[in-house]
Formats: C-alpha cells, structure tokens, sequence
C-alpha cells in the first residue's frame, strides 16, 4: 500500500475512532474565526460605510461655515480646488419630536442635487417643488428622532414658533459624522422652507463646501481659506479627516477590544490545539509503534499528524467563516452594529476572509510541530502503554502533606506535574484567557463607572436647559427655584480657529472663574482667572501642547491667548474641546446673550421628573435635553463582552477536557493500583479531580493577576488615543472577580469530574492485560 493512501486510511480510521476529540478541536478553531471575523469587520465597518458614503456623494474635503453676506466667490477660484457644492444657507432650529428635542441645522438646496458633496438617498424622495415645505431627514438624525418617510416634523426656530414639515425622504451624508455623536442633525429643505423657519437673515450662515485635487492638504487649504475671507468672516471649518475620526470614535473601542480578543483567542487557541494535539498523540503510541515498525519513517510519522491538525484546522475555519458571515449578516447584528456608527457593516472582503484563514490554519499547524515531533520519536519497540514519566513528588505534593490533607488530594497535587509540558500549556491556555475575562470586567466596570458616576467624565449637569421664548436670566430664575437642582452653570458654546487657523474646535464658556463648571481634572488645575482654560487630550494632542502651554484661539473673530492649566476627561468631540470661564469671553468683549445651562441636581433626584416638573413650571419655554453619557451608546460593548465570555469558556474548556483525559489516560494503571491500595472510587475520582484543579488554580491566581496588571493600563491607553484622556480606567470589583474565579474553578472541576467518572466503570482485568 502506498504512504499516502495508509496515511489517509489512518487519519480517517483515527477520526472515526474519537470523534470527540475531533470536533472539539473544530469547535476551537471555529470559535477563534468568529471572532476575528467580529472583530475586523467592526474595525473595517468603522471606515468603509463612510468611505462608500463619501465616494457616491463625490464629497467634499472642506466644509466652510461663513457669516451672513460673506463673499465666497473667490473660493471656487482657488489653486487646488476641482469642485464647489453651494453656498447654501442655513439656520439653526430645534426638533420637538415625541418628547424629544433635537438642535437641526436647516440647509437650504434646490430642487436638484449637486455635483460636489450631494446626500446619497436612502428612502423616499429628494426635494420636490410639489411639496414646497417637504424636508429630508439625515439618517441618524431619523433614527434617533424615530421619523420615517410621511411623517411629519415639528420644527421651532429661533423665534419658538411651531411649523409642522412632511418628512419625504431620508439621506446619508458625508459632511459630518452621525447623530448625535456630532450635532447639530442635518435636514435638507427648499430656501423658502428655510426663510419661513427663519426670516431673520442676520441669524443664518453661508456653507460652502469645497472638493481638492490633493486632500491630503485640506488643513493647510483651510488656513488659505481663512486668510482670503479674513478670520472674523469664518464661523467654521471643517475637514474629510475630522468627519472620519468622528465615524470611529465608538466603533474603535469595539473593533480594538474584539480585536484584542482575537489575538488572545487564536494564542489560548493555539495552545489548546496544542495540548489537545500532544494528548491525542499521546494515546496513539500504539498506533505509531506499530506504524514505524511496518516501515513509517519519522519525518511520514510528522507529516501525518500535522496532515491531520491541519485538517481539523481547516474544518474549523469554514465553520467559523460561515457562523461568522452569518452573524455579521444578521438583523441583530446589523441594528447593533448601526446603533453605534450609523450605518450598516460592510461583508469582509475576500482578502481579508483569505488572510484570517490562513492565520489561523497557520497557527494550528505551528501548535501541532512540537507535539508531531515528539510522536515521531516514539520506538517501534514502545511498550503498550504510555506510562507516565516517574519523579519526585512536586512541591504542591509535598505541601499537601504536610498539611496533612487526605490521601487522595495528595496524590492529585503530584500528579498534575507528572507531565511537565503538559502542565505548562494547560495552565497558560487557562490563564491566557483569564486575563482576557479580566480585562473584559474591566471594561464592564468601566461602563458601570460612566453610569453611576457621571460627574467623573465631565456629566455633573444632568441636563441642559435652552431658554426658548424667555429671557436667559428670567430661565436661570426658574431653575434655580426648583427644590431638587443643586447648581445651575451658564454655557456659552462657540467655535474656535486654531492656530495657524487650518481649523475649528469647540470651545464653551461654563461657569465663571469664581465659580468653575466641577469638570474632572486629572493633570493641572480648574481655571480660576479670565483668560485659563481646561482642554480634552484629543485637543492637546492636536495642538501639540501640554498642560501650562499657552495658545492664541480666535473666538468670533476675536484674538484670544488662552493659558491652558489643566487637563480634563472629555468623552465628546474625540476630546478635541476647550472650556473657560464665561469672564473670558467678557473680558475679550465677545457676546454672551445666547446663554444656556448645566443643571446639576441634587444627589439622587430622579432626572425625567425634574425635566418634567421645570418644563410644567417655565410653562413650556425651556428646551431641556438630559446630558448624552457614553455608557449609553456603548450597551452594545456589553453584548460583546457576554458573547466573548462564552468563547473564552469554551476555549478554557477545550484545555480542561485535554488535560483531563490525559490525566485518565496516564493513571489508567495507577487506577488499579489505588483501588488495591483500598481506596474507594470516590476517592479516586478526587484523585483525577484534584490533579486537574490544582492547574486551573494556578492559572486563574496567574490569568486574574496579570489582567488586573493590564486592565486598566490599557483602558487607559484606549480612552488617550480617542481623545478622552487617560484615567477612565477601572478595575474589576472584588465580587466580580470573585464570580471569575469561582466559575473558572467550577468549570474545571465539573469538567475534571465528568472524565474522571470514567474510572468507576474501567474494567480492572482488562487494563492489567495491557
């Protein structure tokens, strides 16, 4: 017979022989696939759903926000600019939507789309003359305010009076990021429809957007731009790069911890491939004795075992390429997945399914080369068993005794050492996920922090009150009498140019140097004089400044130097905002009528019954809006870290099964022994039990250490690199881990105790014949 025809018999008469074994290997690797599948298509489905947005809509790469009679001529001339969408007015408004309320920005098209930066529809209709006052929607802007096509909009501008608009279409854009991440929402009316909402001309604003032939220069073409029209004529800029991070900025968390679980996944799944490969091997001594004896060399002994993993290691990948396609392409996911970006997950490309097989095929087959190597070196002449190797008693063992624990513990301390490599990948394919699960908890405790404590991430002011049809000081009044608010802020929120003037943050006045807005600083100080500021780590890092650096803004036009003193954890915007006192804005002579406010209740007052109690009291004149927290777009996180405790139990799982049955395995004589020696079976079964425990033990102590070692560093490390800052971490509560443990514990007892059941029912005479 041929080599390849017997290695195929054999592998197919192995297969056949245990296929338990078999499919937990599939089911491992399966489980590995799913999850980088998960993983990328979250990190990809981050950028691709805009980028495709931005190339139907042909975008634009800078969006210039002008003040009423502004000349913008000059720019459709520049040097670099292939394409001009507009200009087009726009006002400012407010959605009153089924108890909501939503800022709007009005921007007045025709009939026609543009060339440039034109809103790629997605139902109904575009703007149609028949239907003078018919609005479009932006598509998260729609699925916030829960508006369909032929619903209507309630729409109040400036002046509070109500105007009813038939929503006829809704459209995806490409000039700013989702609702409400980035506010205000976007809606597309005709020009008479945008001056009924807003007559007065002086309070709307020219937007023109601009398509470069290199975008790649757009801050530098925005400082141009800035330079032509002159700095007190420009409100704000925006630029293609700013809208993307701001499409990321959520789906970036999901995609790095999916994606950090991946790896974590295919390194515990590699050694539990490994170690299940090794034990497999291990009860096929016979088998290979036999085989080398008829003529097998050792290099077609390695061949075939590693023919074999990699086979169960292909199987693997399909199945977890299809669960994988399945999940991503699914109802849920995709409503999960749009809940945080907005858009729909793109399918993986070929190319990137490609990659993730051949990464994971490649790492079951390195994990199978040991084991192989060590199979191939078996003798012909092996005796017919695989007796474990002799040594002497581990320290665990000799702890137990001297402890004075019972025999039968004692015997399973030094047997879960017998086998040394054996020992090593069970405990590290147990305490690699452990980690995981403890960084998992942490990011749980993290979210449960951002809830309970708001006031930690900048949220003190539970709501935000716009005075509407009242005067800021007769709105502050009613406020202030209300008996469950503690501190009422006046805010006033404007756009700043940087310098070098390449582009437009968000800065706010809240509060005054005497009495500051509670902000959470973490490096520096609160400001306590006109001119100090606190700013977010994504606008440090923009600017290239650190805190007690001093900077020169442009706020509505005027010249600013703001001493910025501290640093703040800023969970909007990527961080990339500056706050001060209202007296700098005074000081700077800059207009401060357009007040509105941070509430801050009192410990414990219910947040929709004080809404509701002010809003009964102001008689309605008050727009209040409770403080958007993180925590709630993120719900999905804790979706994905359930789903990930469940791959990881069955990755921990796969390892306990392995170690287990070649513990049975290697005591199979020993059984005999024992039952001699008159232990009962019970207390054999703690023997098999017991060996198998003490290795879960160490790994959970070492899984659960070197998680809380890395948990919050790399929270941390998270919350810098999106602009939040540093020192949102938290660790995991006592309890929880408590929880971890315990349940690490019990799965590998009940797992130990299933194969160590077997022993009560091996026949004695027959394991004395071999």
């Amino acid at each position: 017979m041929k080599p390849v025809h017997a290695t195929i018999r054999w592998i197919r008469a192995d297969l056949r022989t245990r296929p338990g074994q078999a499919l937990l290997s599939v089911s491992v690797v399966a489980g590995v696939v799913t999850a980088l599948i998960l993983a990328i298509t979250m990190l990809a489905g981050a950028m691709d759903p805009w980028k495709g947005v931005f190339a139907r809509s042909h975008g634009a790469h800078v969006w210039i926000h002008a003040r009423p009679g502004t000349d913008l001529s000059p720019l459709s001339h520049m040097d670099g600019v292939t394409g001009v969408s507009g200009p087009y007015q726009t006002a400012s408004a407010t959605a009153v939507q089924q108890g909501q309320r939503a800022p709007l920005e009005l921007r007045a098209m025709g009939t026609e789309m543009p060339e440039v930066g034109r809103p790629v529809l997605a139902k109904g209709r575009w703007l149609d003359p028949s239907r003078p006052d018919g609005v479009v929607l932006e598509r998260t802007l729609a699925r916030v305010l829960r508006v369909g096509v032929g619903d209507t909009l309630n729409v109040r501008g400036l002046d509070a009076i109500a105007h009813r608009l038939p929503v006829i279409g809704v459209a995806d854009d490409s000039s700013q990021g989702p609702y409400p991440a980035v506010t205000p929402g976007l809606v597309w009316a005709l020009p008479g429809t945008v001056s009924a909402v807003e007559p007065g001309a002086g309070s709307t604003q020219l937007l023109i957007g601009l398509r470069l032939a290199d975008p790649s220069a757009s801050d530098f073409f925005v400082q141009h731009v800035v330079t032509v029209l002159g700095g007190d004529h420009v409100d704000r800029a925006s630029t293609w790069q700013q809208v993307r991070a701001s499409m990321e900025v959520d789906s970036r968390l999901l995609g790095l911890l999916l994606g950090m679980f991946g790896v974590v996944a295919l390194i515990a799944g590699a050694l539990a491939i490994g170690n299940a490969t090794g034990g497999r091997i291990l009860s096929l001594l016979q088998d290979i004795a036999l085989l080398k004896a008829l003529g097998f060399t050792p290099a077609q002994i390695r061949r075939m075992l590693i023919l074999e993993q990699t086979c169960l290691g292909v199987a693997g990948v399909v199945l977890g390429i299809l669960a994988g396609s399945v999940l991503t392409g699914s109802s849920l996911s995709q409503r999960l997945f749009g809940s945080v970006t907005g858009t729909a997950s793109a399918p993986l490309s070929l190319s990137r399914l490609a990659l993730i097989a051949a990464a994971t095929v490649l790492s079951v087959t390195v994990a199978t080369l040991l084991p192989a190597w060590r199979g191939s070196r078996v003798s012909p002449t092996s005796t017919v068993t695989a007796v474990p190797p002799s040594g002497r008693l581990s320290r665990f063992a000799r702890v137990a005794l001297l402890v004075r624990l019972p025999p039968a513990l004692v015997l399973g301390a030094r047997d879960a050492f017998t086998r040394r490599m054996r020992a090593v990948m069970t405990i590290g394919g147990l305490a690699i996920p452990m980690v995981m699960v403890t960084i998992a908890l942490g990011c749980w405790s993290t979210l449960d922090n951002f809830e309970d404590h708001p006031e930690q991430i900048g949220l003190a002011g539970a709501l935000v009150a716009r005075p509407v049809g009242v005067s800021p000081y007769a709105a502050a009044a009613i406020i202030a009498a209300d008996r469950d608010v503690a501190t009422v802020y006046p805010e006033v929120q404007t756009n700043a140019l940087l310098p070098g003037q390449t582009r437009t943050i968000q800065a706010r006045a809240l509060g005054t140097s005497d009495q500051p807005y509670p902000f959470p600083v973490h490096d520096g100080r609160m400001y306590a004089r006109p001119g100090e500021a606190v700013a977010g780590q994504g606008l440090l890092d923009l600017l290239q400044v650190h805190v007690g650096d001093r900077v020169r803004l442009t706020l509505s036009g005027v010249p600013v130097i703001i001493h910025i003193v501290g640093r703040t954890i800023e969970p909007s915007l990527s961080g990339q905002v500056l706050s001060f006192g209202l007296d700098t804005l005074q000081q700077s002579g800059i207009d401060t009528s357009t007040l509105s406010y941070r509430i801050v209740l009192r410990h414990g007052a219910p947040v929709d019954t004080v809404r509701t109690r002010l809003l009964r009291e102001s008689e309605n004149r008050l727009d209040l809006q409770a403080a958007q927290n993180p925590a709630k777009r993120l719900v999905i996180v804790r979706v994905v870290i359930f789903g990930l405790l469940i791959v990881l139990a069955l990755i921990g799982a796969a390892n306990l099964l392995t170690a287990a049955s070649v513990g049975l395995r290697d005591h199979l004589r020993d059984i005999v022994v024992l039952r001699a020696m008159g232990l009962t079976p019970r207390q054999v079964t703690t023997t098999l039990v017991a060996g198998t425990s003490v290795l879960a033990l160490i790994a959970v102590i070492a899984g659960i250490g070197g998680g809380l070692a890395l948990s919050t560093r790399l929270i941390d490390l998270q919350g810098r690199t999106s602009g939040v800052g540093a020192g949102i971490g938290r660790s995991p509560t006592i309890f929880e881990l408590a929880v971890a443990a315990i349940g690490a514990m019990a799965l590998a007892a009940l797992t130990a105790f299933a194969m160590a059941r077997k022993s009560s029912r091996i026949d004695v005479r027959e394991v004395s014949r071999v």
